[in-house]
């Protein structure tokens, strides 16, 4: 039977607030759900926060909000941290165990929005323990969607979606019965490159990637965003999340980015989710689901829009998108090797070694080499789809210097 947690409103009125931890409390994600949290009236208390490496910023938002555990995942900023809360009640922390123990914290829902693979470990950790997620962190479900979606049925818990497309289906879907689903498509923005040329977008540089017209994220979700590849994640996301296939899962560009998320049903209705491009929206849904609770978030204004645009994404000037879709079509573990990837040759394009039309073929040749290694299995658990992920990340580096993939490939056997 799936875990009832109070109502906001029904918390504030008894004064017994909805309790929540943070991961990721440093990041986007994290900054708006603290406004959210201190605007709300009361209606929620902050257990415990965890961030990655900025001391200073994360003992700020503990001493903001109240918390009373603070974790650092850099261990190396523990002497920081604690001095920064010093004079408090806050109990400092550094290190990935530190952070695994803030999840942990009584709580009836936890925020999962470390970035990256990095907050795959603490998110499971509070499934595991019964809590709600709001999940912000894609690469829960594309790294190991299949065991944390039985997790989730096996503790009676759930998964709320935080991402904005994800969020707008699952307030589409409603409680409508699959098999009267036809399709879900989740829309992009085009990011800075939608109207560039192929050979505009393979000389850009990170600064050009890294200036979204629509949202403000961090620099690893941007340029995700910037060569499409975020879609392809959100749709593998998608495929667990909402135990869906791929043939009934579509992406629509939406320069507006207004549209979040369309459901079309079998009887020609279509259900869409619109919001202001806002974070604080979705993840506001999410902490006070089942109810609502008013915001401070940016209202939509249709008539200031004055059109919506749609458009079918180019996979040719877009090829990431092309390599995530071609993954979620295999299935096994290919998205992991895929997320795997992805995350070594973001992070070498924003060091300047090498070009953004790199990206994508980088990524490519890895999961083209970890399938013919028959390195790509579907991961059984967690830890399998971690063990992956390293596995996944040394052929990475392999293939970076280039003509290195053969000599990584062998590795993974």
């Amino acid at each position: 039977m799936e875990k009832v947690i109070e109502s906001p409103r029904a918390a504030a009125e008894s004064g017994d607030a909805r309790s929540v931890v943070i991961l990721g409390a440093t990041g986007s994600i994290g900054k708006s759900t603290a406004e959210i949290i201190s605007g709300a009236g009361g209606a929620f208390r902050v257990a415990a926060v965890a961030g990655g490496r900025d001391a200073l910023a994360l003992a700020r938002v503990a001493r903001e909000l109240g918390a009373k555990f603070a974790a650092l995942a850099d261990p190396s900023g523990y002497a920081e941290l604690k001095e920064a809360l010093a004079g408090t009640s806050i109990e400092p922390a550094a290190g990935a165990e530190a952070v695994v123990e803030a999840a942990l914290h009584p709580a009836d829902i936890v925020v999962g929005a470390i970035a990256g693979a990095a907050g795959v470990a603490p998110t499971f950790a509070a499934l595991s323990a019964g809590r709600t997620i709001a999940l912000a962190n894609k690469e829960c479900l594309v790294c190991a969607g299949a065991p944390f979606m039985r997790q989730a049925a096996a503790m009676g818990t759930r998964l709320l979606p935080v991402d904005s497309e994800h969020n707008a289906i699952f307030q589409a879907m409603g409680d409508a019965d699959l098999a009267t689903i036809e399709m879900i498509t989740l829309t992009a923005s085009g990011g800075p490159f939608r109207t560039w040329t192929s050979e505009a977008i393979a000389a850009a540089t990170p600064e050009q990637a890294l200036a979204h017209p629509n949202w403000s994220m961090g620099p690893k979700v941007t340029i995700d965003s910037a060569g499409l590849m975020n879609k392809g994640l959100e749709l593998i996301e998608a495929h667990y999340l909402f135990a869906i296939e791929a043939a009934r899962l579509d992406v629509l560009v939406h320069a507006q980015s207004v549209v979040h998320g369309l459901v079309a049903f079998v009887d020609g209705s279509v259900t869409a989710g619109l919001a202001a491009p806002d974070m604080k929206v979705p993840i506001a849904h999410c902490l006070s689901y089942p109810e609502r609770i008013k915001t401070a978030a940016r209202r939509l204004d249709l008539a200031a829009v004055g059109q919506l645009t749609f458009e079918r994404p180019d996979l040719v000037r877009f090829p990431a998108l092309r390599v995530a879709l071609e993954a979620l079509r295999a299935g096994q573990g290919l998205p992991t090797v895929l997320n795997a990837a992805n995350e070594i040759a973001v992070e070498a394009f924003l060091d300047r070694r090498i070009s953004f039309h790199e990206i994508a073929s980088i990524v490519e040749e890895v999961c083209e080499a970890a399938w013919a290694a028959g390195a790509a299995h579907a991961p059984e658990t967690v830890a399998d789809a971690l063990e992956m992920d390293m596995a996944a990340r040394e052929l990475a580096r392999g293939v970076l210097p280039r003509n290195g993939g053969l000599r990584a490939a062998v590795r993974l056997n």
